[in-house]
């Protein structure tokens, strides 16, 4: 059985490691763009902001989660529209950030056993949730160090992001319009060095590797699982990271992987196309 518990810590890690990150910032670095066209640093954290007050309503008041999205007068836009909406001062964005990361994580304790939220074109379980907002805190984290030119240590949290990768490789073929695949794939990724060793657990994982899908599986993906993190998060392309795919499955996979809900996302573009390792 999945840990709550323990994974609301993890959040709440993921979070508070982000906001050493920005709170000591001038205001004028808030303004400072990312690689995500037309956001800000100040654009990403209210983004997570706005996501975490969706993710409450989803778990408190199931009525205004889904009239936030049928009242919304674009809803190809709600994302963008959201993180306008709760743009503020640094000072103000950042307490509005820090409450609401707090009451998330009070009302996904607070639902009841086996209760499913509903979502963006899914419904999750209270775990479910934690885990992609621990995903979403991790990679908006990455385009804000982008920003600011902070290369951030991988944690052992990261193996919460690999395993929603895994978890919606066929999400990531529907979102594209492609058929589901029907080989299965293994996925094998060195871990972060800063992860304390564990004995071996039933798929195989250990502390140096992180192991999801049938062992026997002939369709592979090896590799760090940093890369593999950037990779479903599409913060990075694929050329750009050191991923082995064996198997057609496995390497259509790594052009279409996306661990988010809601429609395929654009994607980076190679950074030697972009010049000089610049963000793409």
């Amino acid at each position: 059985m999945v840990d709550l518990t323990a994974l609301l810590a993890d959040l709440a890690a993921e979070s508070e490691q982000l906001d050493a990150l920005v709170a000591p910032l001038p205001p004028q670095a808030w303004a400072r763009p990312t690689p995500a066209p037309g956001w800000t640093v100040g654009h990403q954290i209210a983004h997570l902001a706005w996501t975490d007050e969706m993710a409450r309503l989803a778990a408190t008041d199931v009525d205004a989660f889904y009239a936030s999205v049928t009242s919304a007068p674009d809803v190809s836009r709600l994302v963008d529209d959201g993180a306008e909406r709760f743009l503020a001062p640094p000072a103000e964005l950042l307490a509005r950030w820090r409450a609401g990361r707090v009451a998330l994580i009070d009302a996904l304790t607070a639902v009841p056993p086996g209760d499913k939220l509903p979502w963006y074109g899914t419904r999750m379980s209270p775990a479910s949730m934690a885990t992609a907002r621990i995903m979403e805190t991790w990679a908006h984290g990455e385009d804000v160090a982008d920003a600011l030119g902070v290369t951030r240590a991988p944690t052992a949290r990261l193996r919460h992001v690999a395993h929603l990768g895994f978890r919606t490789l066929g999400h990531g073929f529907a979102a594209h319009g492609r058929a589901l695949p029907t080989a299965p794939v293994r996925v094998e990724l060195t871990a972060p060095t800063s992860t304390s060793p564990a004995a071996a657990s039933e798929d195989g994982s250990t502390g140096d590797t992180w192991a999801f899908g049938p062992v026997d599986a002939a369709d592979r993906v090896t590799g760090p699982a940093l890369d593999f993190c950037l990779l479903v998060t599409q913060r990075r392309h694929r050329a750009d990271l050191a991923l082995t795919a064996t198997g057609a499955t496995a390497d259509e996979w790594l052009d279409v992987a996306q661990a988010f809900a809601g429609p395929p996302g654009a994607g980076r573009e190679p950074r030697a196309a972009s010049g000089a390792g610049a963000p793409a």
